[in-house]
């Protein structure tokens, strides 16, 4: 009861920012088509969105050390209430990518600041409590956001509205406060290519996990429009998806610590393929569609937990936080790319188009999984498998003390 009264204030802030933000993606899918905007154009919005990620990424530790953690948590909540309030005053999708490229930032930027924070707080006796709290808080946040979207009416004043609200009460925690901030945290060096350095099968995993979470966010609710699903059943489709990745954790987590993780990559993307084509088989039934959706969930959405723990296999301590951040470069960078092309095929070819280029990319890194299997042996040291959140480049600190305990 103690540690949670401490961390408080930090996950009530998570808890109200993933409400907010979190849901921002599908309602802007569903808005789009409200508006007429195209399948190419409601991609664009993703693409903008995890540009503005990426940048906020690099730029949020900067900011804490010009202006502090507050000031600078403050900053980034501001941009993105701003970009969730512009939406009705222009309906048009270049003004909606610039404001989700606001909204990007302010989510990298509000969970560096977070992390930053608790890593200043957390000791080693309740590290592992104090992270087991903070995934859960922001995957019971990102679960319910999914939910949300099916009760909010799509292109309404209302609905932009009451996320704008929620993101400004994501301020109060952390404002009212009365612990001092703690020491800014230096940057961590970003040097793109050193997931691929350590371990090229990681860091094809994590390009793979990025595509499919940058596309599936964005466009999964254009396909599930397209497949007959409503929107309080788009939202239960996402929803659904995250819960399903979170039930795979512990399971999963169990076979990586257990086995080859190399072969666990490979099972789980040859397990994502077939659910692809089980949900293009079933697309004509809505609970075929939702149970396909669960299954994706606990196939796909461990890979950048296992890919994670296999790169960390081969890298020494030092090079933990720069890592981290690797990771989430390569990951930014499938998640930008993801969106636009996969909704101009879509819109060529039609909603198929989503869950074919999926599965291809996963057929891709079973291919690549098997030819590594030759190349070197299993490692002979390996790191604790555990889940990682894909928040901020500083989210190794936070992790990687926990990675060195047996």
């Amino acid at each position: 009861m103690r540690l949670l009264l401490t961390f408080a204030p930090l996950l009530l802030s998570v808890a109200l920012l993933q409400l907010s933000t979190g849901g921002l993606g599908p309602m802007d899918a569903l808005s789009g088509l409200t508006l007429g905007f195209t399948t190419g154009e409601i991609g664009l919005l993703g693409s903008a969105h995890f540009t503005g990620f990426f940048l906020g990424c690099w730029w949020a530790p900067r900011l804490m050390g010009s202006v502090g953690h507050a000031r600078a948590f403050a900053a980034f909540t501001v941009l993105g209430a701003i970009g969730l309030l512009g939406h009705m005053l222009l309906t048009t999708p270049w003004a909606w990518a610039g404001m989700r490229v606001a909204s990007g930032l302010c989510i990298a930027g509000c969970y560096t600041v977070i992390e930053a924070w608790l890593q200043a707080r957390v000791t080693n006796a309740t590290r592992g409590r104090a992270m087991g709290s903070y995934r859960l808080v922001d995957m019971g946040g990102s679960l319910l956001a999914q939910l949300l979207v099916g009760v909010l009416e799509p292109a309404t004043y209302a609905a932009y509205t009451l996320l704008a609200i929620l993101c400004c009460a994501a301020l109060l925690p952390t404002a009212l406060t009365r612990a001092e901030q703690p020491a800014t945290p230096e940057a961590p060096r970003l040097r793109p290519a050193l997931t691929f350095a350590r371990s090229p099968l990681a860091g094809a995993a994590v390009l793979v996990a990025g595509l499919t979470s940058g596309s599936f966010r964005t466009i999964g609710p254009v396909y599930g429009q397209a497949v007959g699903l409503g929107p309080e059943q788009i939202g239960l489709f996402l929803a659904i998806w995250i819960g399903g990745g979170a039930l795979a954790q512990w399971p999963v987590g169990w076979l990586a610590d257990r086995y080859d993780r190399r072969w666990v990559l490979i099972g789980l993307s040859v397990a994502s393929t077939l659910a692809c084509a089980l949900t293009l088989a079933t697309s004509q039934s809505t609970t075929a569609v939702l149970i396909c959706a669960a299954i994706f969930g606990l196939t796909s959405f461990p890979i950048y937990s296992v890919a994670a723990a296999h790169a960390h296999d081969w890298a020494s301590d030092d090079e933990r936080v720069e890592l981290s951040a690797s990771m989430m470069f390569a990951f930014a960078a499938g998640a930008i790319a993801a969106p636009l092309t996969i909704s101009w095929l879509m819109q060529a070819t039609g909603p198929g188009a989503l869950f074919t280029i999926i599965a291809l990319a996963h057929v891709a890194l079973a291919v690549i999984g098997t030819i590594r299997m030759r190349a070197r042996p299993t490692s002979a040291e390996r790191t604790r498998y555990i889940y990682a959140p894909r928040t901020s480049f500083l989210i190794g600190r936070l992790t990687g003390r926990q990675r060195k305990d047996p």
